[in-house]
């Protein structure tokens, strides 16, 4: 079956988003939309494989001696948040636009990659191959993704990425280091000196963060970006000193410093615990 009409992709490509947004697929929920996206390729005749939530596939003469182009964009989302206005799992189309949760990161880009692998499936006087790679767990930089999938994928000498860059091409990202920050206080009554507050004890590391400049700038990626993120304790009760408290911190870093670099600048400047969830 030939995949060259553009219309016919194009038209196939929305509708495809339309479902995608239509199917809830939180990072290691992908399971429902990792189906979805077999039904769409097989029933095109397009040979296709699944690891776990992640879906690849390779063009019809895919030439090991050939070098390989990455098509490679995720289909899982965050959840949503309380400002959507729109119901997120229902596509609406309004002035020329899909919305709907995902349509944008990363639904809209994985479907015009799926419609430019289809293109060139059929192909047999390509000088490269085109493998296509729908991967999970991206927004979560989760083990069971794209780098699950790389082992499967066999070499490759270029990719292209989807992600939403307001149209402009990107050749490089910041890396993402998370950390958990942890503070240890002593629980007390509200109403009497006692205990030892843990949300205080966090104050100046907070502080720390928002304002701390790393002087190494890049020219390509710019500075090194940090943003408390979350902050909380187990404790509910008005009347009660917290015993604890935790808080997150989402750290994008330039290609100037390694993250053990950072963690090792953040450990010296702040009291708390911190935990980075990786340094991969």
């Amino acid at each position: 079956m030939p995949h060259d009409r553009i219309d016919i992709l194009q038209a196939d490509a929305v509708s495809l988003l339309k479902e995608l947004i239509g199917t809830p697929s939180f990072s290691k929920e992908e399971g429902i939309t990792a189906g979805i996206l077999c039904r769409f390729l097989g029933e095109r005749g397009i040979v296709h494989y699944r690891n776990l939530h992640n879906v690849y596939a390779f063009n019809e003469h895919y030439d090991k001696a050939k070098p390989s182009v990455l098509l490679n964009s995720h289909h899982d989302t965050v959840k949503p948040n309380k400002g959507y206005t729109l119901d997120p799992f229902t596509p609406v189309v309004k002035d020329g636009k899909l919305f709907g949760l995902g349509s944008n990161d990363a639904g809209g880009c994985l479907v015009a990659l799926i419609a430019t692998f289809l293109y060139f499936y059929h192909r047999s006087d390509l000088p490269f191959n085109v493998v296509l790679a729908a991967s999970a767990e991206e927004e979560i930089s989760g083990f069971n993704g794209i780098e699950l999938l790389l082992k499967d994928l066999g070499p490759i000498d270029f990719g292209i990425v989807g992600e939403p860059t307001q149209m402009q091409m990107a050749i490089a990202e910041k890396g993402l280091l998370v950390l958990d920050v942890h503070a240890e206080g002593r629980a007390g009554h509200a109403a009497r000196e006692e205990g030892e507050n843990a949300i205080y004890k966090t104050l100046k590391d907070i502080q720390w963060f928002s304002t701390y400049k790393y002087p190494k700038v890049s020219d390509l990626l710019g500075p090194v970006k940090m943003s408390v993120t979350v902050i909380e304790t187990e404790n509910k009760a008005h009347n009660v000193v917290p015993s604890q408290c935790h808080f997150v911190v989402d750290v994008r870093v330039n290609e100037l410093y390694t993250f053990e670099e950072v963690l090792g600048i953040i450990k010296s400047n702040t009291s708390c615990k911190v935990t980075p969830r990786s340094l991969r």
